[in-house]
């Protein structure tokens, strides 16, 4: 057993000798070979134009790419936008009905939900009542101003013709004092007359020359005129106090009809004040009962606009507040691009340019242009801006989205969705 093995390993070790020396043998062939072989000069020439060529194409297609490549911008930082709308029901209440489920396309003013109509029916009702009992007492008080202004008006007349009687009434005492004065001077005259004479005829009774008879009836003449006196005196005096009477009353009259006439604006003002006050409190309730209304129009939500129903959370039976947001609507008319170049991409891109979109998810390609340039970039406008001021600096190109419409009536547009990712190639030249 061991010879056969050692055996073995020697053929083995012949073998490997002869291979290395055949090898040996034709490297040293090959050699000679090349040696013989005669230079072929149109093979070199041949090899020469096919590396030029070679390094001409290469040159070329360089040059083409770097001039082609100045022509647009592009970036795969771009997405598809659109507008995502909020809703809500305006008014608090419970969702008796839903209509329409996550990822259901709708219409604008198609159904959404319901809300449970009864509280707002109660509102309106009540609005109602408080509406109409206001325009009725706007109606009762509305008659009472021209009223108000006629009785003004008679006042003010009968006032004057108050103070017209008080003047007469003072004119004719002012006569009638002037008429007893005058008769009490007369009565004193005469009284004067008789009581001379009464002393003269008394001096012709003592000396016998007069009649005791005759004499008694001088004396009685002269006691009648001196009661005379006495009277229009007393005359005199009484109608003296009558013109203060009526001067008083005068006075009265006319402080009478100043006061009317004062008044009689204020009364009126007043009456004007409260229909005004009136009319307000009827608008007032007319607005509430309005708002009632519209309340129990709110209590059916529609779709504001045509799109695709996302994010419900609205449940019937669910219980909610006006302003909770219970769906969303993505709206897939009128779509856009948004996409974030380099700031060192936009030195010569400008709104109007076009621009040739790849949407990745529709292996197909659209046309649009650019919109509108952003007026900070993004860092600047999140919350939490970058602080470049203290610590130190690392100079990080920034990124400003650009705003990119679709060019209308092409092909499926509608099939759009925002968040799907884009690339934009911008001609910039």
């Amino acid at each position: 057993m061991p010879t056969q093995i050692e055996d073995d390993k020697s053929q083995a070790s012949i073998s490997l000798g002869d291979f290395e020396q055949n090898g040996e043998e034709s490297k040293e062939q090959k050699a000679t070979k090349e040696q013989k072989a005669p230079f072929d000069p149109g093979k070199h020439r041949r090899n020469i134009i096919l590396g030029v060529v070679v390094v001409a194409i290469l040159l070329i297609g360089s040059i083409v790419w770097w001039l082609y490549s100045g022509t647009y911008e592009s970036t795969d930082d771009a997405q598809v936008d659109g507008h995502l709308n909020p809703i809500a029901a305006r008014v608090d209440g419970t969702i008796r009905a839903v209509y329409i489920e996550d990822n259901q396309t709708v219409h604008a003013g198609q159904p959404l939900l319901d809300l449970d109509t009864k509280d707002a029916e109660v509102s309106v009702a009540q609005a109602q009542a408080d509406y109409d009992q206001a325009l009725e007492q706007r109606s009762a008080e509305t008659p009472n101003l021209p009223i108000q202004q006629v009785s003004n008006e008679t006042d003010v007349a009968n006032a004057d013709s108050e103070v017209v009687n008080a003047e007469a009434a003072l004119a004719g005492a002012q006569h009638d004092y002037d008429s007893d004065v005058a008769k009490l001077h007369q009565a004193e005259a005469t009284n004067e007359k008789a009581q001379s004479d009464l002393h003269r005829y008394k001096q012709l009774v003592e000396k016998r020359e007069l009649a005791q008879s005759d004499y008694d009836q001088y004396l009685a003449s002269a006691k009648s005129d001196a009661a005379n006196v006495d009277a229009s005196a007393a005359a005199a005096a009484s109608q003296g106090k009558l013109i203060d009477q009526r001067r008083a009353q005068l006075k009265e009259q006319e402080a009478k009809r100043t006061q009317t006439l004062r008044n009689a604006p204020r009364q009126v003002a007043i009456k004007n004040a409260d229909n005004r006050m009136r009319e307000a409190s009827l608008e007032s309730y007319g607005a509430k009962l309005e708002q009632a209304k519209l309340n129990l129009t709110y209590c059916h939500v529609v779709a504001p606009v045509d799109g695709i129903v996302l994010q419900r959370s609205a449940e019937v039976g669910g219980r909610i507040t006006g302003g909770q947001q219970l769906l969303m609507i993505a709206q897939i008319d009128h779509p856009w691009i948004v996409a974030n170049f380099k700031e060192t991409q936009l030195h010569k891109m400008h709104p109007g340019q076009r621009v040739d979109i790849k949407v990745d998810a529709l292996s197909k390609s659209f046309i649009g242009e650019v919109e509108a340039m952003a007026a900070t970039t993004g860092d600047r406008a999140s919350t939490l801006p970058a602080e470049n001021a203290t610590g130190n600096y690392v100079k990080v190109i920034q990124r400003l989205p650009v705003r990119i419409r679709f060019k209308d009536g092409q092909d499926g547009l509608d099939e759009l969705r925002a968040g799907m990712s884009v690339e934009p190639k911008v001609h910039i030249e």
